[in-house]
């Protein structure tokens, strides 16, 4: 064999024992990362996996701030509130849950929750959906507990926020809705206070009115008396 051929073929071997020691360099650093990205494939699988099927939403703009300004009484007293169908947000869900909002009293006794439906711009009632909290209609919520208002004493910056029973059926943009609570005649019901009248209100607007307003059947004239105010009591109408 020529001496300089076999000097070539000995360089080859050495370049070729060389090259191969590099490449099992990223061969090894591989491992930690693709276990790295497996463990990152799982979490966020595990992540996905906990994401609610539907997300909580706003139907219509609710108020913006809480400032629980100018409460009067409120033994005795119903507060109807105006849900313009004019102002819903994208698609109607096919359930719908209103908050309620405090910042004063011990105890809230409610004697009955409605939900009028009218033609957009009508006071002529179409239909009524009876309300519920804990599946009663005619509630007392205990705004002294922690169970109920976490963080006590209840006030304007501690309000507490009170979701009513999830309602199934679709809101329609061609109709308006009213929401209406009547507060009983009792001492307990003269120190609460509403959370809302806000001066960021959105889409809501509300009046209060002496007696049960509630209870006005289909085909009835809605209460009139909307002074374009935000609402005290109500705040959102969410999709559950």
């Amino acid at each position: 064999m020529r001496p300089d051929r076999f000097d070539h073929d000995k360089e080859t071997r050495q370049d070729l024992k060389y090259t191969f020691r590099i490449m099992e360099i990223p061969m090894i650093a591989l491992k930690p990362l693709a276990t790295f990205a497996l463990m990152m494939s799982v979490l966020a699988a595990s992540a996905l996996a906990q994401v609610p099927a539907t997300a909580l939403a706003n139907i219509t703009e609710g108020q913006g701030t809480i400032t629980s300004n100018s409460n009067p009484q409120w033994d005795g007293m119903s507060e109807l509130v105006l849900i313009p169908g004019a102002s819903m947000l994208g698609a109607a869900p096919s359930s719908m849950a209103l908050y309620l909002g405090f910042t004063g009293g011990s105890e809230a006794d409610i004697g009955n929750l409605v939900l009028y439906t009218t033609a957009r711009g009508s006071t002529v009632i179409t239909a009524t959906k009876k309300l519920t909290l804990n599946k009663s209609a005619d509630p007392s919520i205990n705004l002294a507990s922690t169970s109920v208002c976490p963080i006590q004493p209840v006030s304007s910056t501690n309000p507490c926020i009170i979701r009513l029973d999830t309602v199934a059926g679709k809101l329609s943009p061609l109709d308006d809705y009213y929401f209406g609570v009547y507060f009983t005649l009792d001492t307990n019901n003269e120190k609460i206070a509403g959370a809302g009248l806000s001066t960021a209100q959105g889409a809501l607007t509300g009046w209060y009115l002496y007696g049960d307003q509630t209870r006005v059947g289909k085909d009835g004239a809605l209460p009139s008396g909307n002074s374009g105010q935000a609402p005290f009591f109500l705040l959102y109408v969410a999709n559950q």
